[in-house]
């Protein structure tokens, strides 16, 4: 299965990088990973609602330009549903099952993802109810990509 990540924003601590490196190598165990790095929007400082809306527009054309023909694609969002891990395995299994083999996972902006990305997604997913920092998203879902996935191939990983 091909996996794509579409991320905005370069990550910043070197914690995060380091984890988000070790679950992209176990990853190539399971699944061809493909990480694209979008660079966010500039904003000033206290921007305005409308120079807000310009950049998660801007934003989201980036995003729609990058996804990979033929992706079933799901956005991280706020307002998507919360699945426990075993559940996250049962839909990635039961894609593959239909014949999608190249997915593409989105994580916006600190601002959010534009309307028009979310409206593109086969599923809506959001991590938790909680709020955390923007750049832990990635490493949150490249954890749970490779739990669903040691989940699928009935390994110890997952408890």
């Amino acid at each position: 299965m091909n996996v794509t990540v579409l991320a905005v924003g370069k990550l910043k601590e070197r914690y995060l990088t380091d984890g988000c490196r070790e679950y992209e190598k176990r990853l190539g165990a399971f699944c061809k990973l493909n990480l694209v790095e979008l660079p966010e929007h500039r904003l000033p400082d206290n921007p305005s609602a409308a120079e807000i809306q310009n950049g998660i527009e801007r934003e989201g054309d980036m995003i729609l330009a990058k996804i990979p023909a033929g992706s079933t694609t799901v956005a991280l969002c706020i307002e998507g549903r919360q699945l426990s891990s075993e559940e996250l395995a049962a839909q990635i299994e039961k894609l593959g099952i239909a014949g999608n083999s190249s997915l593409c996972f989105i994580i916006g902006g600190s601002w959010g993802l534009s309307g028009r990305v979310k409206e593109r997604c086969a599923l809506r997913l959001s991590m938790s109810r909680m709020t955390f920092p923007h750049q832990l998203a990635r490493l949150l879902l490249l954890e749970q990509l490779y739990r669903a996935f040691s989940i699928l191939n009935h390994s110890k990983y997952h408890k």
